[in-house]
């Protein structure tokens, strides 16, 4: 299953590439991935060759149908990644397809593994860098096997040395489980690091291949089933928002329903002269399905957003008697977009989460920025209704204390930090876009990249995810949704 749209195979635009996936897709750290080996090893009664085996035969039917002509070159490190390689090789070889092998690591006898075939194996210690070169030059299609999912910190001389050949070579590389160089579980780079056109995830895609700069190295992303038993959320604490989990959360409604059963939304947002972040906001909420949207804005605001939006209901934000009533009849609040960060708005976001009915929450842009400077207690409001809190890197910092270049390191353990203390559920904005609920559990994003970075698309995904809250979705899953429909609304 493709996971993410990295580079296409055969062209240069990303947007050809389209996400898949089963509803349930686990991205694994080195560790998580260690686990489920072990498990089908040792509880199942799974050989490690069996699991070889059908590793390398999976990678190998993709390089067929990717690449189906040409001789096919694998760079081959000393563990079962190394192993996997040579079994694709053989495998290919027995198809017909000229191979070859260039060791970049000292291996024991791997007779087992070639069963007899003919696979030319090179010696990296017997190259030059330019013969080492030349043993990559007249590949169609070369085979990362340098690294797997257990190396950390930077490459040693010799791995990085194969790793600078495979990145210098004009062929496209598919790396084997993860590029070599890239870190199973944050995606960092300590120095060198294949660039893959594609990569072969075996069992569960590593969450490295998901994240930043990892998500850059992976290209397109795909998943092969090769044997393990069957894995769930105590398993693995993130999983990947793939199409197939969107249609799984994705709140249903019968066939009779009307505006009065599809959920009511308020959306505070908008202070004098920012209609439109309240209008964007609302018209995404309408879009996606909710049956009523009211506006509680600046009153001057008033008539460009009855002129723009006439389907919806307009509130004046300074009327707290008028707001309290207006979060009474909803079923769930977007508070910030736009909303500034005057005392009216303090006073107005107060009386929304603190006086007013709880309501089901999404704390977006201004509103996160009061919070950040006391105007309420997050974890206070967490407690007493669901909230779901939408921080890009600045508003996160701002929040949390957590620098911007610390989230770019750990997006996950950055928004589970603040997830953990305050309550509520984080969706942290960037690329990948993560919503980590305060269990530690976490939704990675497989469908943004930088069709997204436009001004107004943070208050369009404020909007989204209230819709879904008002039709009934808690909060990770309206998160997660939200990032779907976005980016696949961007991306078309």
């Amino acid at each position: 299953m493709a996971l993410h749209p990295g580079r296409n195979m055969n062209a240069p635009t990303p947007s050809l590439v389209r996400p898949y996936g089963r509803a349930h897709v686990f991205a694994a750290t080195a560790e998580e991935a260690a686990a489920l080996d072990r498990r089908a090893v040792e509880g199942y009664g799974a050989a490690e060759p069996a699991l070889m085996e059908a590793a390398g035969r999976a990678a190998a039917a993709l390089v067929q149908r990717w690449h189906p002509t040409g001789r096919v070159v694998a760079v081959v490190g000393s563990g079962n990644n190394g192993g996997d390689a040579l079994v694709a090789l053989r495998t290919l070889a027995a198809w017909g397809r000229p191979v070859r092998a260039v060791l970049a690591a000292d291996r024991g006898d791997d007779a087992a593994l070639l069963r007899g075939w003919d696979v030319e194996l090179v010696r990296d210690t017997d190259l030059s860098d330019a013969a080492l070169r030349a043993a990559l030059a007249d590949a169609a299609a070369l085979l990362d096997g340098v690294l797997g999912t257990g190396a950390r910190g930077a490459p040693r001389e010799r791995q990085a040395r194969a790793i600078e050949a495979l990145n210098a070579a004009e062929a496209p590389v598919v790396a084997l489980d993860l590029p070599s160089g890239v870190d199973a579980r944050t995606g960092a780079v300590a120095s060198a690091a294949v660039r893959a056109r594609a990569t072969v995830a075996f069992g569960q895609p590593k969450r490295g291949c998901l994240l930043p700069p990892g998500r850059d190295h992976a290209g397109r992303l795909v998943a092969v089933e090769i044997g393990f038993p069957p894995a769930g959320p105590d398993d693995f604490q993130a999983r990947v928002i793939t199409p197939g989990w969107a249609a799984a959360h994705r709140p249903r409604r019968p066939s009779d329903a009307h505006k009065g059963t599809a959920g009511a939304l308020l959306v505070l947002a908008g202070s004098p002269g920012m209609a439109g972040a309240a209008l964007m906001a609302a018209r995404a909420a309408l879009r996606t399905g909710v049956g009523l949207v009211r506006i509680a804005s600046s009153p001057g605001n008033r008539e460009i957003v009855q002129a723009a939006l006439p389907e919806a209901l307009f509130v004046d934000a300074s009327d707290a008697a008028a707001l309290v009533a207006a979060a009474d009849a909803s079923r769930a609040v977007v508070a910030g977009p736009g909303l500034g960060r005057s005392g009216t708005a303090a006073d107005a976001l107060r009386t929304l989460l603190q006086t007013a009915p709880a309501r089901p929450t999404v704390l977006d842009a201004d509103g996160l920025n009061l919070a950040a400077e006391g105007a309420v207690d997050l974890g206070a409001v967490a407690a007493e209704r669901p909230l779901l809190l939408t921080p890009h890197p600045g508003e996160m910092e701002r929040l949390s204390g957590v620098s911007r270049a610390r989230q770019a390191t750990d997006r996950v353990g950055a928004a589970r930090a603040l997830a953990e203390r305050t309550g509520a559920v984080v969706l942290l904005k960037g690329l990948p876009s993560v919503v980590v609920d305060p269990q530690g559990r976490a939704l990675i994003d497989a469908t943004g990249d930088s069709d997204l970075a436009t001004a107004g698309m943070g208050d369009v995904l404020a909007g989204v995810c209230g819709s879904f809250a008002a039709q009934g979705a808690p909060p990770a899953d309206a998160g997660g949704l939200g990032l779907y429909h976005g980016g696949r609304a961007a991306r078309r």
